[in-house]
């Protein structure tokens, strides 16, 4: 008798979340954005921001695939209790860079995972990391690399930039978007043989 793995449902667009599946041996039978509106609420802090948006992309995704496993994440770096942008064009990414240089901050990723029931599950990666004082020259280069595009706080850590990046504490996997250890966990209660 063979087991029937439920259908497992990728709910982002993201190729990194993929490549961290792909990791522990896990490839979405379907990958499905959410598209959700992701702009925080009138002072919502970082941490619920982070995690209302996991969990409405898992709640959008699910309603749309009934009886499969639904995995959403969100992810995002804050100075302080500034929520950084995503990146999507080179000033918001020397802002970010400008706002990093020198000192520590925290990236939070937030997952949620929908099982076969429709029952969801949540879990909040926190990770801080420091980064070296950038000096324009390092700045500059950084954004002719093109590698911040669309990055949370304009950078990625498991690229050129780790070479900034001068100590971090937490989840390298949920720096770069999903916490591995957590979200294996979370398909697991799920019932995915990860």
């Amino acid at each position: 008798m063979t087991h029937q793995h439920p259908r497992f449902i990728l709910a982002s667009a993201s190729p990194r979340r993929q490549e961290l599946l792909a990791r522990i041996g896990l490839t979405p039978d379907a990958v499905d954005p959410a598209d959700i509106d992701e702009t925080p609420r009138k002072a919502e802090r970082p941490e619920p921001h982070v995690a209302r948006l996991a969990a409405e992309k898992a709640a959008v995704v699910a309603a749309r695939h009934p009886g499969a496993v639904v995995l959403a994440a969100d992810t995002l770096v804050a100075a302080g209790l500034r929520i950084l942008p995503k990146a999507e064009d080179e000033a918001t990414a020397r802002q970010c860079l400008a706002l990093l240089s020198g000192r520590r901050h925290r990236v939070l990723t937030a997952v949620t995972v929908v099982d076969t029931l429709g029952v969801a599950r949540h879990r909040l990666s926190r990770s801080t990391v420091r980064v070296a004082r950038l000096t324009d020259a390092d700045v500059e280069t950084y954004i002719a690399s093109g590698e911040w595009a669309g990055k949370a706080g304009g950078y990625a850590i498991q690229g050129r930039f780790e070479a900034h990046v001068q100590w971090m504490e937490g989840s390298f996997s949920g720096i770069m978007g999903l916490p591995l250890a957590d979200a294996r966990a979370m398909l697991r209660t799920a019932g995915l043989h990860v």
